[in-house]
């Protein structure tokens, strides 16, 4: 059964508790900190990253308690895990639209992208190969204009 993707951050709490309520586990005040703190991040944001904006509402939270619920998170379908090149597993909400990435090596800026003829020419490719093509992700790896920036600058 597929569902709605939730409208508001509202909607993506309810779909948590259902979840929390299927799965036999309490809703507690802190699961509850933790997925509201998650739900008004942006960007991708990693276990230890939460944790401490998490501690500023909560100071009782523990850093496993925020590993856990991020588990809860991606289960239920409202984030998703990436593992850039770092190797830091890092969040970011599954509401919204397919997108790929640009990550810096210098800083680790991460830049969200959309790119309708790359979409296009995955679908022909896979078509010619004759693949049924079902998802994918993008990353790539350079330096972003700041960094690109910098580097100038010190070489001067």
């Amino acid at each position: 059964m597929t569902r709605p993707a939730p409208k508001t951050s509202e909607d993506s709490f309810a779909i948590f508790k259902e979840h929390l309520r299927r799965q036999g586990l309490k809703s507690t005040a802190q699961r509850d900190d933790i997925a509201h703190v998650f739900f008004a991040s942006r960007g991708h944001i990693s276990v230890e990253e939460l944790y401490h904006q998490v501690k500023q509402v909560n100071s009782r939270i523990g850093y496993a308690t925020v590993y856990r619920t991020m588990k809860l998170l991606t289960e239920c379908g409202l984030a998703v895990e990436r593992h850039f090149r770092d190797g830091e597993a890092r969040y970011e909400s599954a509401e919204g639209h397919h997108h790929d990435h640009m990550i810096c090596e210098r800083c680790g800026k991460i830049v969200e992208f959309a790119e309708l003829r790359i979409e296009t020419l995955q679908a022909e490719v896979a078509h010619r190969l004759g693949f049924r093509f079902t998802g994918h992700k993008m990353e790539l790896y350079g330096w972003c204009r700041d960094c690109q920036k910098k580097a100038v600058t010190s070489d001067e």
